[in-house]
């Protein structure tokens, strides 16, 4: 049923770029550590070529991706079609995090259109792409995003700074998280 791509061709780009949600998880090395899986929406996500894809990562309150990337890289984005054909694409590749104070910053973000200011883009070089049919995928409707990230860090205005570097230091298993945070 499943197929494994060569690059990204443009068929799959139109689907990725389709999808209102994808999901990234990340793994920590040690056996003991959390596996992490977050949701993604908010039209933060880019084709950046053949084998390379980016999203902006939002301030939020945990900082897992970020710090299983620091650690090891290792990393799997995840676009379900919720409506149409069933269909679900990963992106298996080696991420890194590029944060505000890295020089590609600014022409990595010009790329994106954000309604908040992003913590960090991360940026995949993609290993291995593969589809599968999604046929126990339930459909949805989608209706729109959601406002409250926006509003949120509207009303937080220069404050996320000390809200990033209380909540963003380190991930649940201790391990260092935005660079920035920690030359502060």
């Amino acid at each position: 049923m499943g197929k494994v791509y060569e690059c990204l061709e443009e068929t799959l780009q139109d689907f990725l770029r389709a999808q209102h949600v994808f999901f990234v998880g990340t793994a920590p090395l040690g056996a003991d550590g959390h596996v992490n899986v977050s949701p993604k929406g908010l039209d933060g996500f880019r084709v950046l070529g053949p084998k390379r894809v980016a999203y902006v990562d939002h301030p939020g309150s945990g900082i897992e991706t970020v710090a299983h990337l620091r650690e090891n890289g290792r990393i799997v984005l995840m676009f379900c079609a919720f409506d149409g054909p069933p269909k679900i694409v990963r992106l298996y590749g080696r991420g890194r995090t590029v944060e505000p104070q890295d020089e590609e910053f600014p022409a990595l973000l010009a790329r994106f259109a954000p309604r908040v200011v992003p913590r960090a883009i991360i940026d995949v070089d993609v290993e291995r792409i593969a589809d599968s049919c999604g046929f126990g995928v339930p459909t949805y409707e989608y209706r729109g995003e959601r406002e409250q990230l926006v509003e949120w860090a509207d009303k937080k205005g220069p404050d996320v700074e000390s809200y990033l570097r209380e909540k963003n230091a380190t991930s649940l298993d201790g391990l260092p998280g935005l660079r920035w945070v920690e030359s502060k």
